[in-house]
């Protein structure tokens, strides 16, 4: 996964508190901390209005992914902007569940993965690594834009012969 800058904050850097110690993962092939949301967290800790993985535990973590609507309905059975049923736990360990509270954006989340989820975080973080790839290089003009294949103007096609670019 090229393009990655993994941003750790700690005391002294300007940060807030509540980041230190949690990982923020960008697509950012230039280095440069990008204007948008990370394609991936890792949290250590309870966060203000998100307890529910109950990341108080000693050595507990959270691996947060932008996975995107088609992984959230893969991995979900349904749309990130419809309501969960069931009651699901989100301090169940080594599951992949929604996240609980950017589930309706399409993120997933894995509390303290383990053997069960190993691959699917692994194929999760390309995933989302590949969204973010391909946004950045939407709003930065670097990505391949197809070309339409239209008839070419000018003399050849005034004297009746179209050819097409």
């Amino acid at each position: 996964m090229g393009g990655v800058l993994t941003l750790r904050p700690q005391p002294g850097d300007g940060s807030p508190e509540i980041a230190w110690d949690d990982a923020f993962l960008y697509y950012a092939p230039d280095g440069v901390v990008p204007r948008t949301q990370p394609f991936a967290t890792v949290v250590t800790k309870d966060h203000p209005g998100d307890a529910g993985s109950r990341l108080d535990r000693p050595g507990a973590f959270r691996v947060n992914v932008a996975a995107g609507t088609d992984d959230f309905r893969r991995w979900t059975g349904r749309d990130p902007r419809e309501p969960a049923t069931g009651d699901l736990d989100p301090s169940t360990p080594d599951v992949v569940l929604p996240h609980p509270v950017h589930g309706h954006l399409g993120w997933l989340a894995v509390v303290d993965p383990g053997s069960r989820t190993d691959q699917a975080v692994r194929d999760l973080l390309r995933t989302a690594h590949s969204l973010a790839r391909a946004r950045y290089e939407r709003r930065s003009g670097s990505a391949p834009v197809p070309q339409a294949r239209r008839p070419v103007a000018g003399p050849a096609a005034r004297d009746g012969a179209l050819g097409w670019g």
